[in-house]
């Protein structure tokens, strides 16, 4: 189940305003950006001040995992399939001095994706890969904006009964993945705007990113960075 669509007029007003005057128009439009801008500042400050300790936890965990010899499996749908894509690039080429990780994208194989919808049903799509891939002490990553999709939550309930490490990103008020009760670190960007959640939701799983790699560090797993 995904998010309802915010109503275009609502998120560029100055389209709908019926007027003419190229000056007033732009003027709508800059301050239509700086509005977008401090909304998502706010929320982003707003997810760091509620979830701060929470995601240091979070990576923690995940720094132990890797340096055991874990593996992330990341998943959503649509946009988020995007994301959780950018999220197993970030992990597994990071760059720099950092250290690559482990990290697959369950979205990035189309012929597995498309054989189990159109076999099975596309509500499994996430949890069969996890079943025939995932291992005790794995870490399943999954991202969706309504935190009710389907498959995400079958995903998740997979990963759960083969002892992985569960870490779910959502909006709104967290959906169904909130009431799961099962995912050991779960982040609930507080919006309803889909945009707004997923730009707080990319800075989400950067900062767990850079707090695993400095946690791999302290563990010396990782080499200091190079001085400039």
């Amino acid at each position: 189940m995904s998010a309802p669509e915010e109503p275009m007029e609502s998120l560029y007003p100055f389209l709908y305003s019926g007027g003419t005057d190229l000056d007033a128009v732009l003027t709508a439009v800059r301050q239509s950006t700086v509005d977008k801008a401090n909304e998502i500042v706010a929320l982003r400050q707003s997810v760091l001040e509620r979830d701060g300790d929470r995601m240091a936890a979070c990576a923690q965990a995940m720094a132990a995992a890797f340096d055991g010899g874990a593996r992330l499996f990341t998943f959503g749908n649509g946009g988020s399939s995007t994301d959780a894509q950018d999220v197993a690039a970030l992990f597994l080429n990071p760059g720099g001095a950092a250290r690559p990780l482990p990290a697959f994208a369950l979205t990035a194989d189309v012929a597995v994706v498309t054989a189990l919808s159109n076999d099975i049903g596309f509500e499994v799509v996430f949890s069969r890969q996890l079943a025939a891939s995932g291992r005790s002490g794995d870490i399943a990553f999954g991202l969706s904006t309504s935190g009710n999709s389907r498959n995400l939550i079958a995903g998740f309930q997979e990963a759960d009964r083969r002892g992985m490490i569960t870490v779910g990103l959502a909006g709104y008020d967290g959906g169904q993945m909130a009431e799961l009760g099962t995912i050991d670190h779960l982040f609930v960007v507080p919006s309803s705007s889909v945009h707004r959640i997923q730009e707080a939701q990319t800075t989400v799983y950067h900062a767990l990113w850079e707090l695993a790699q400095d946690a791999l560090r302290r563990r010396g797993a990782v080499p200091p960075p190079r001085s400039s």
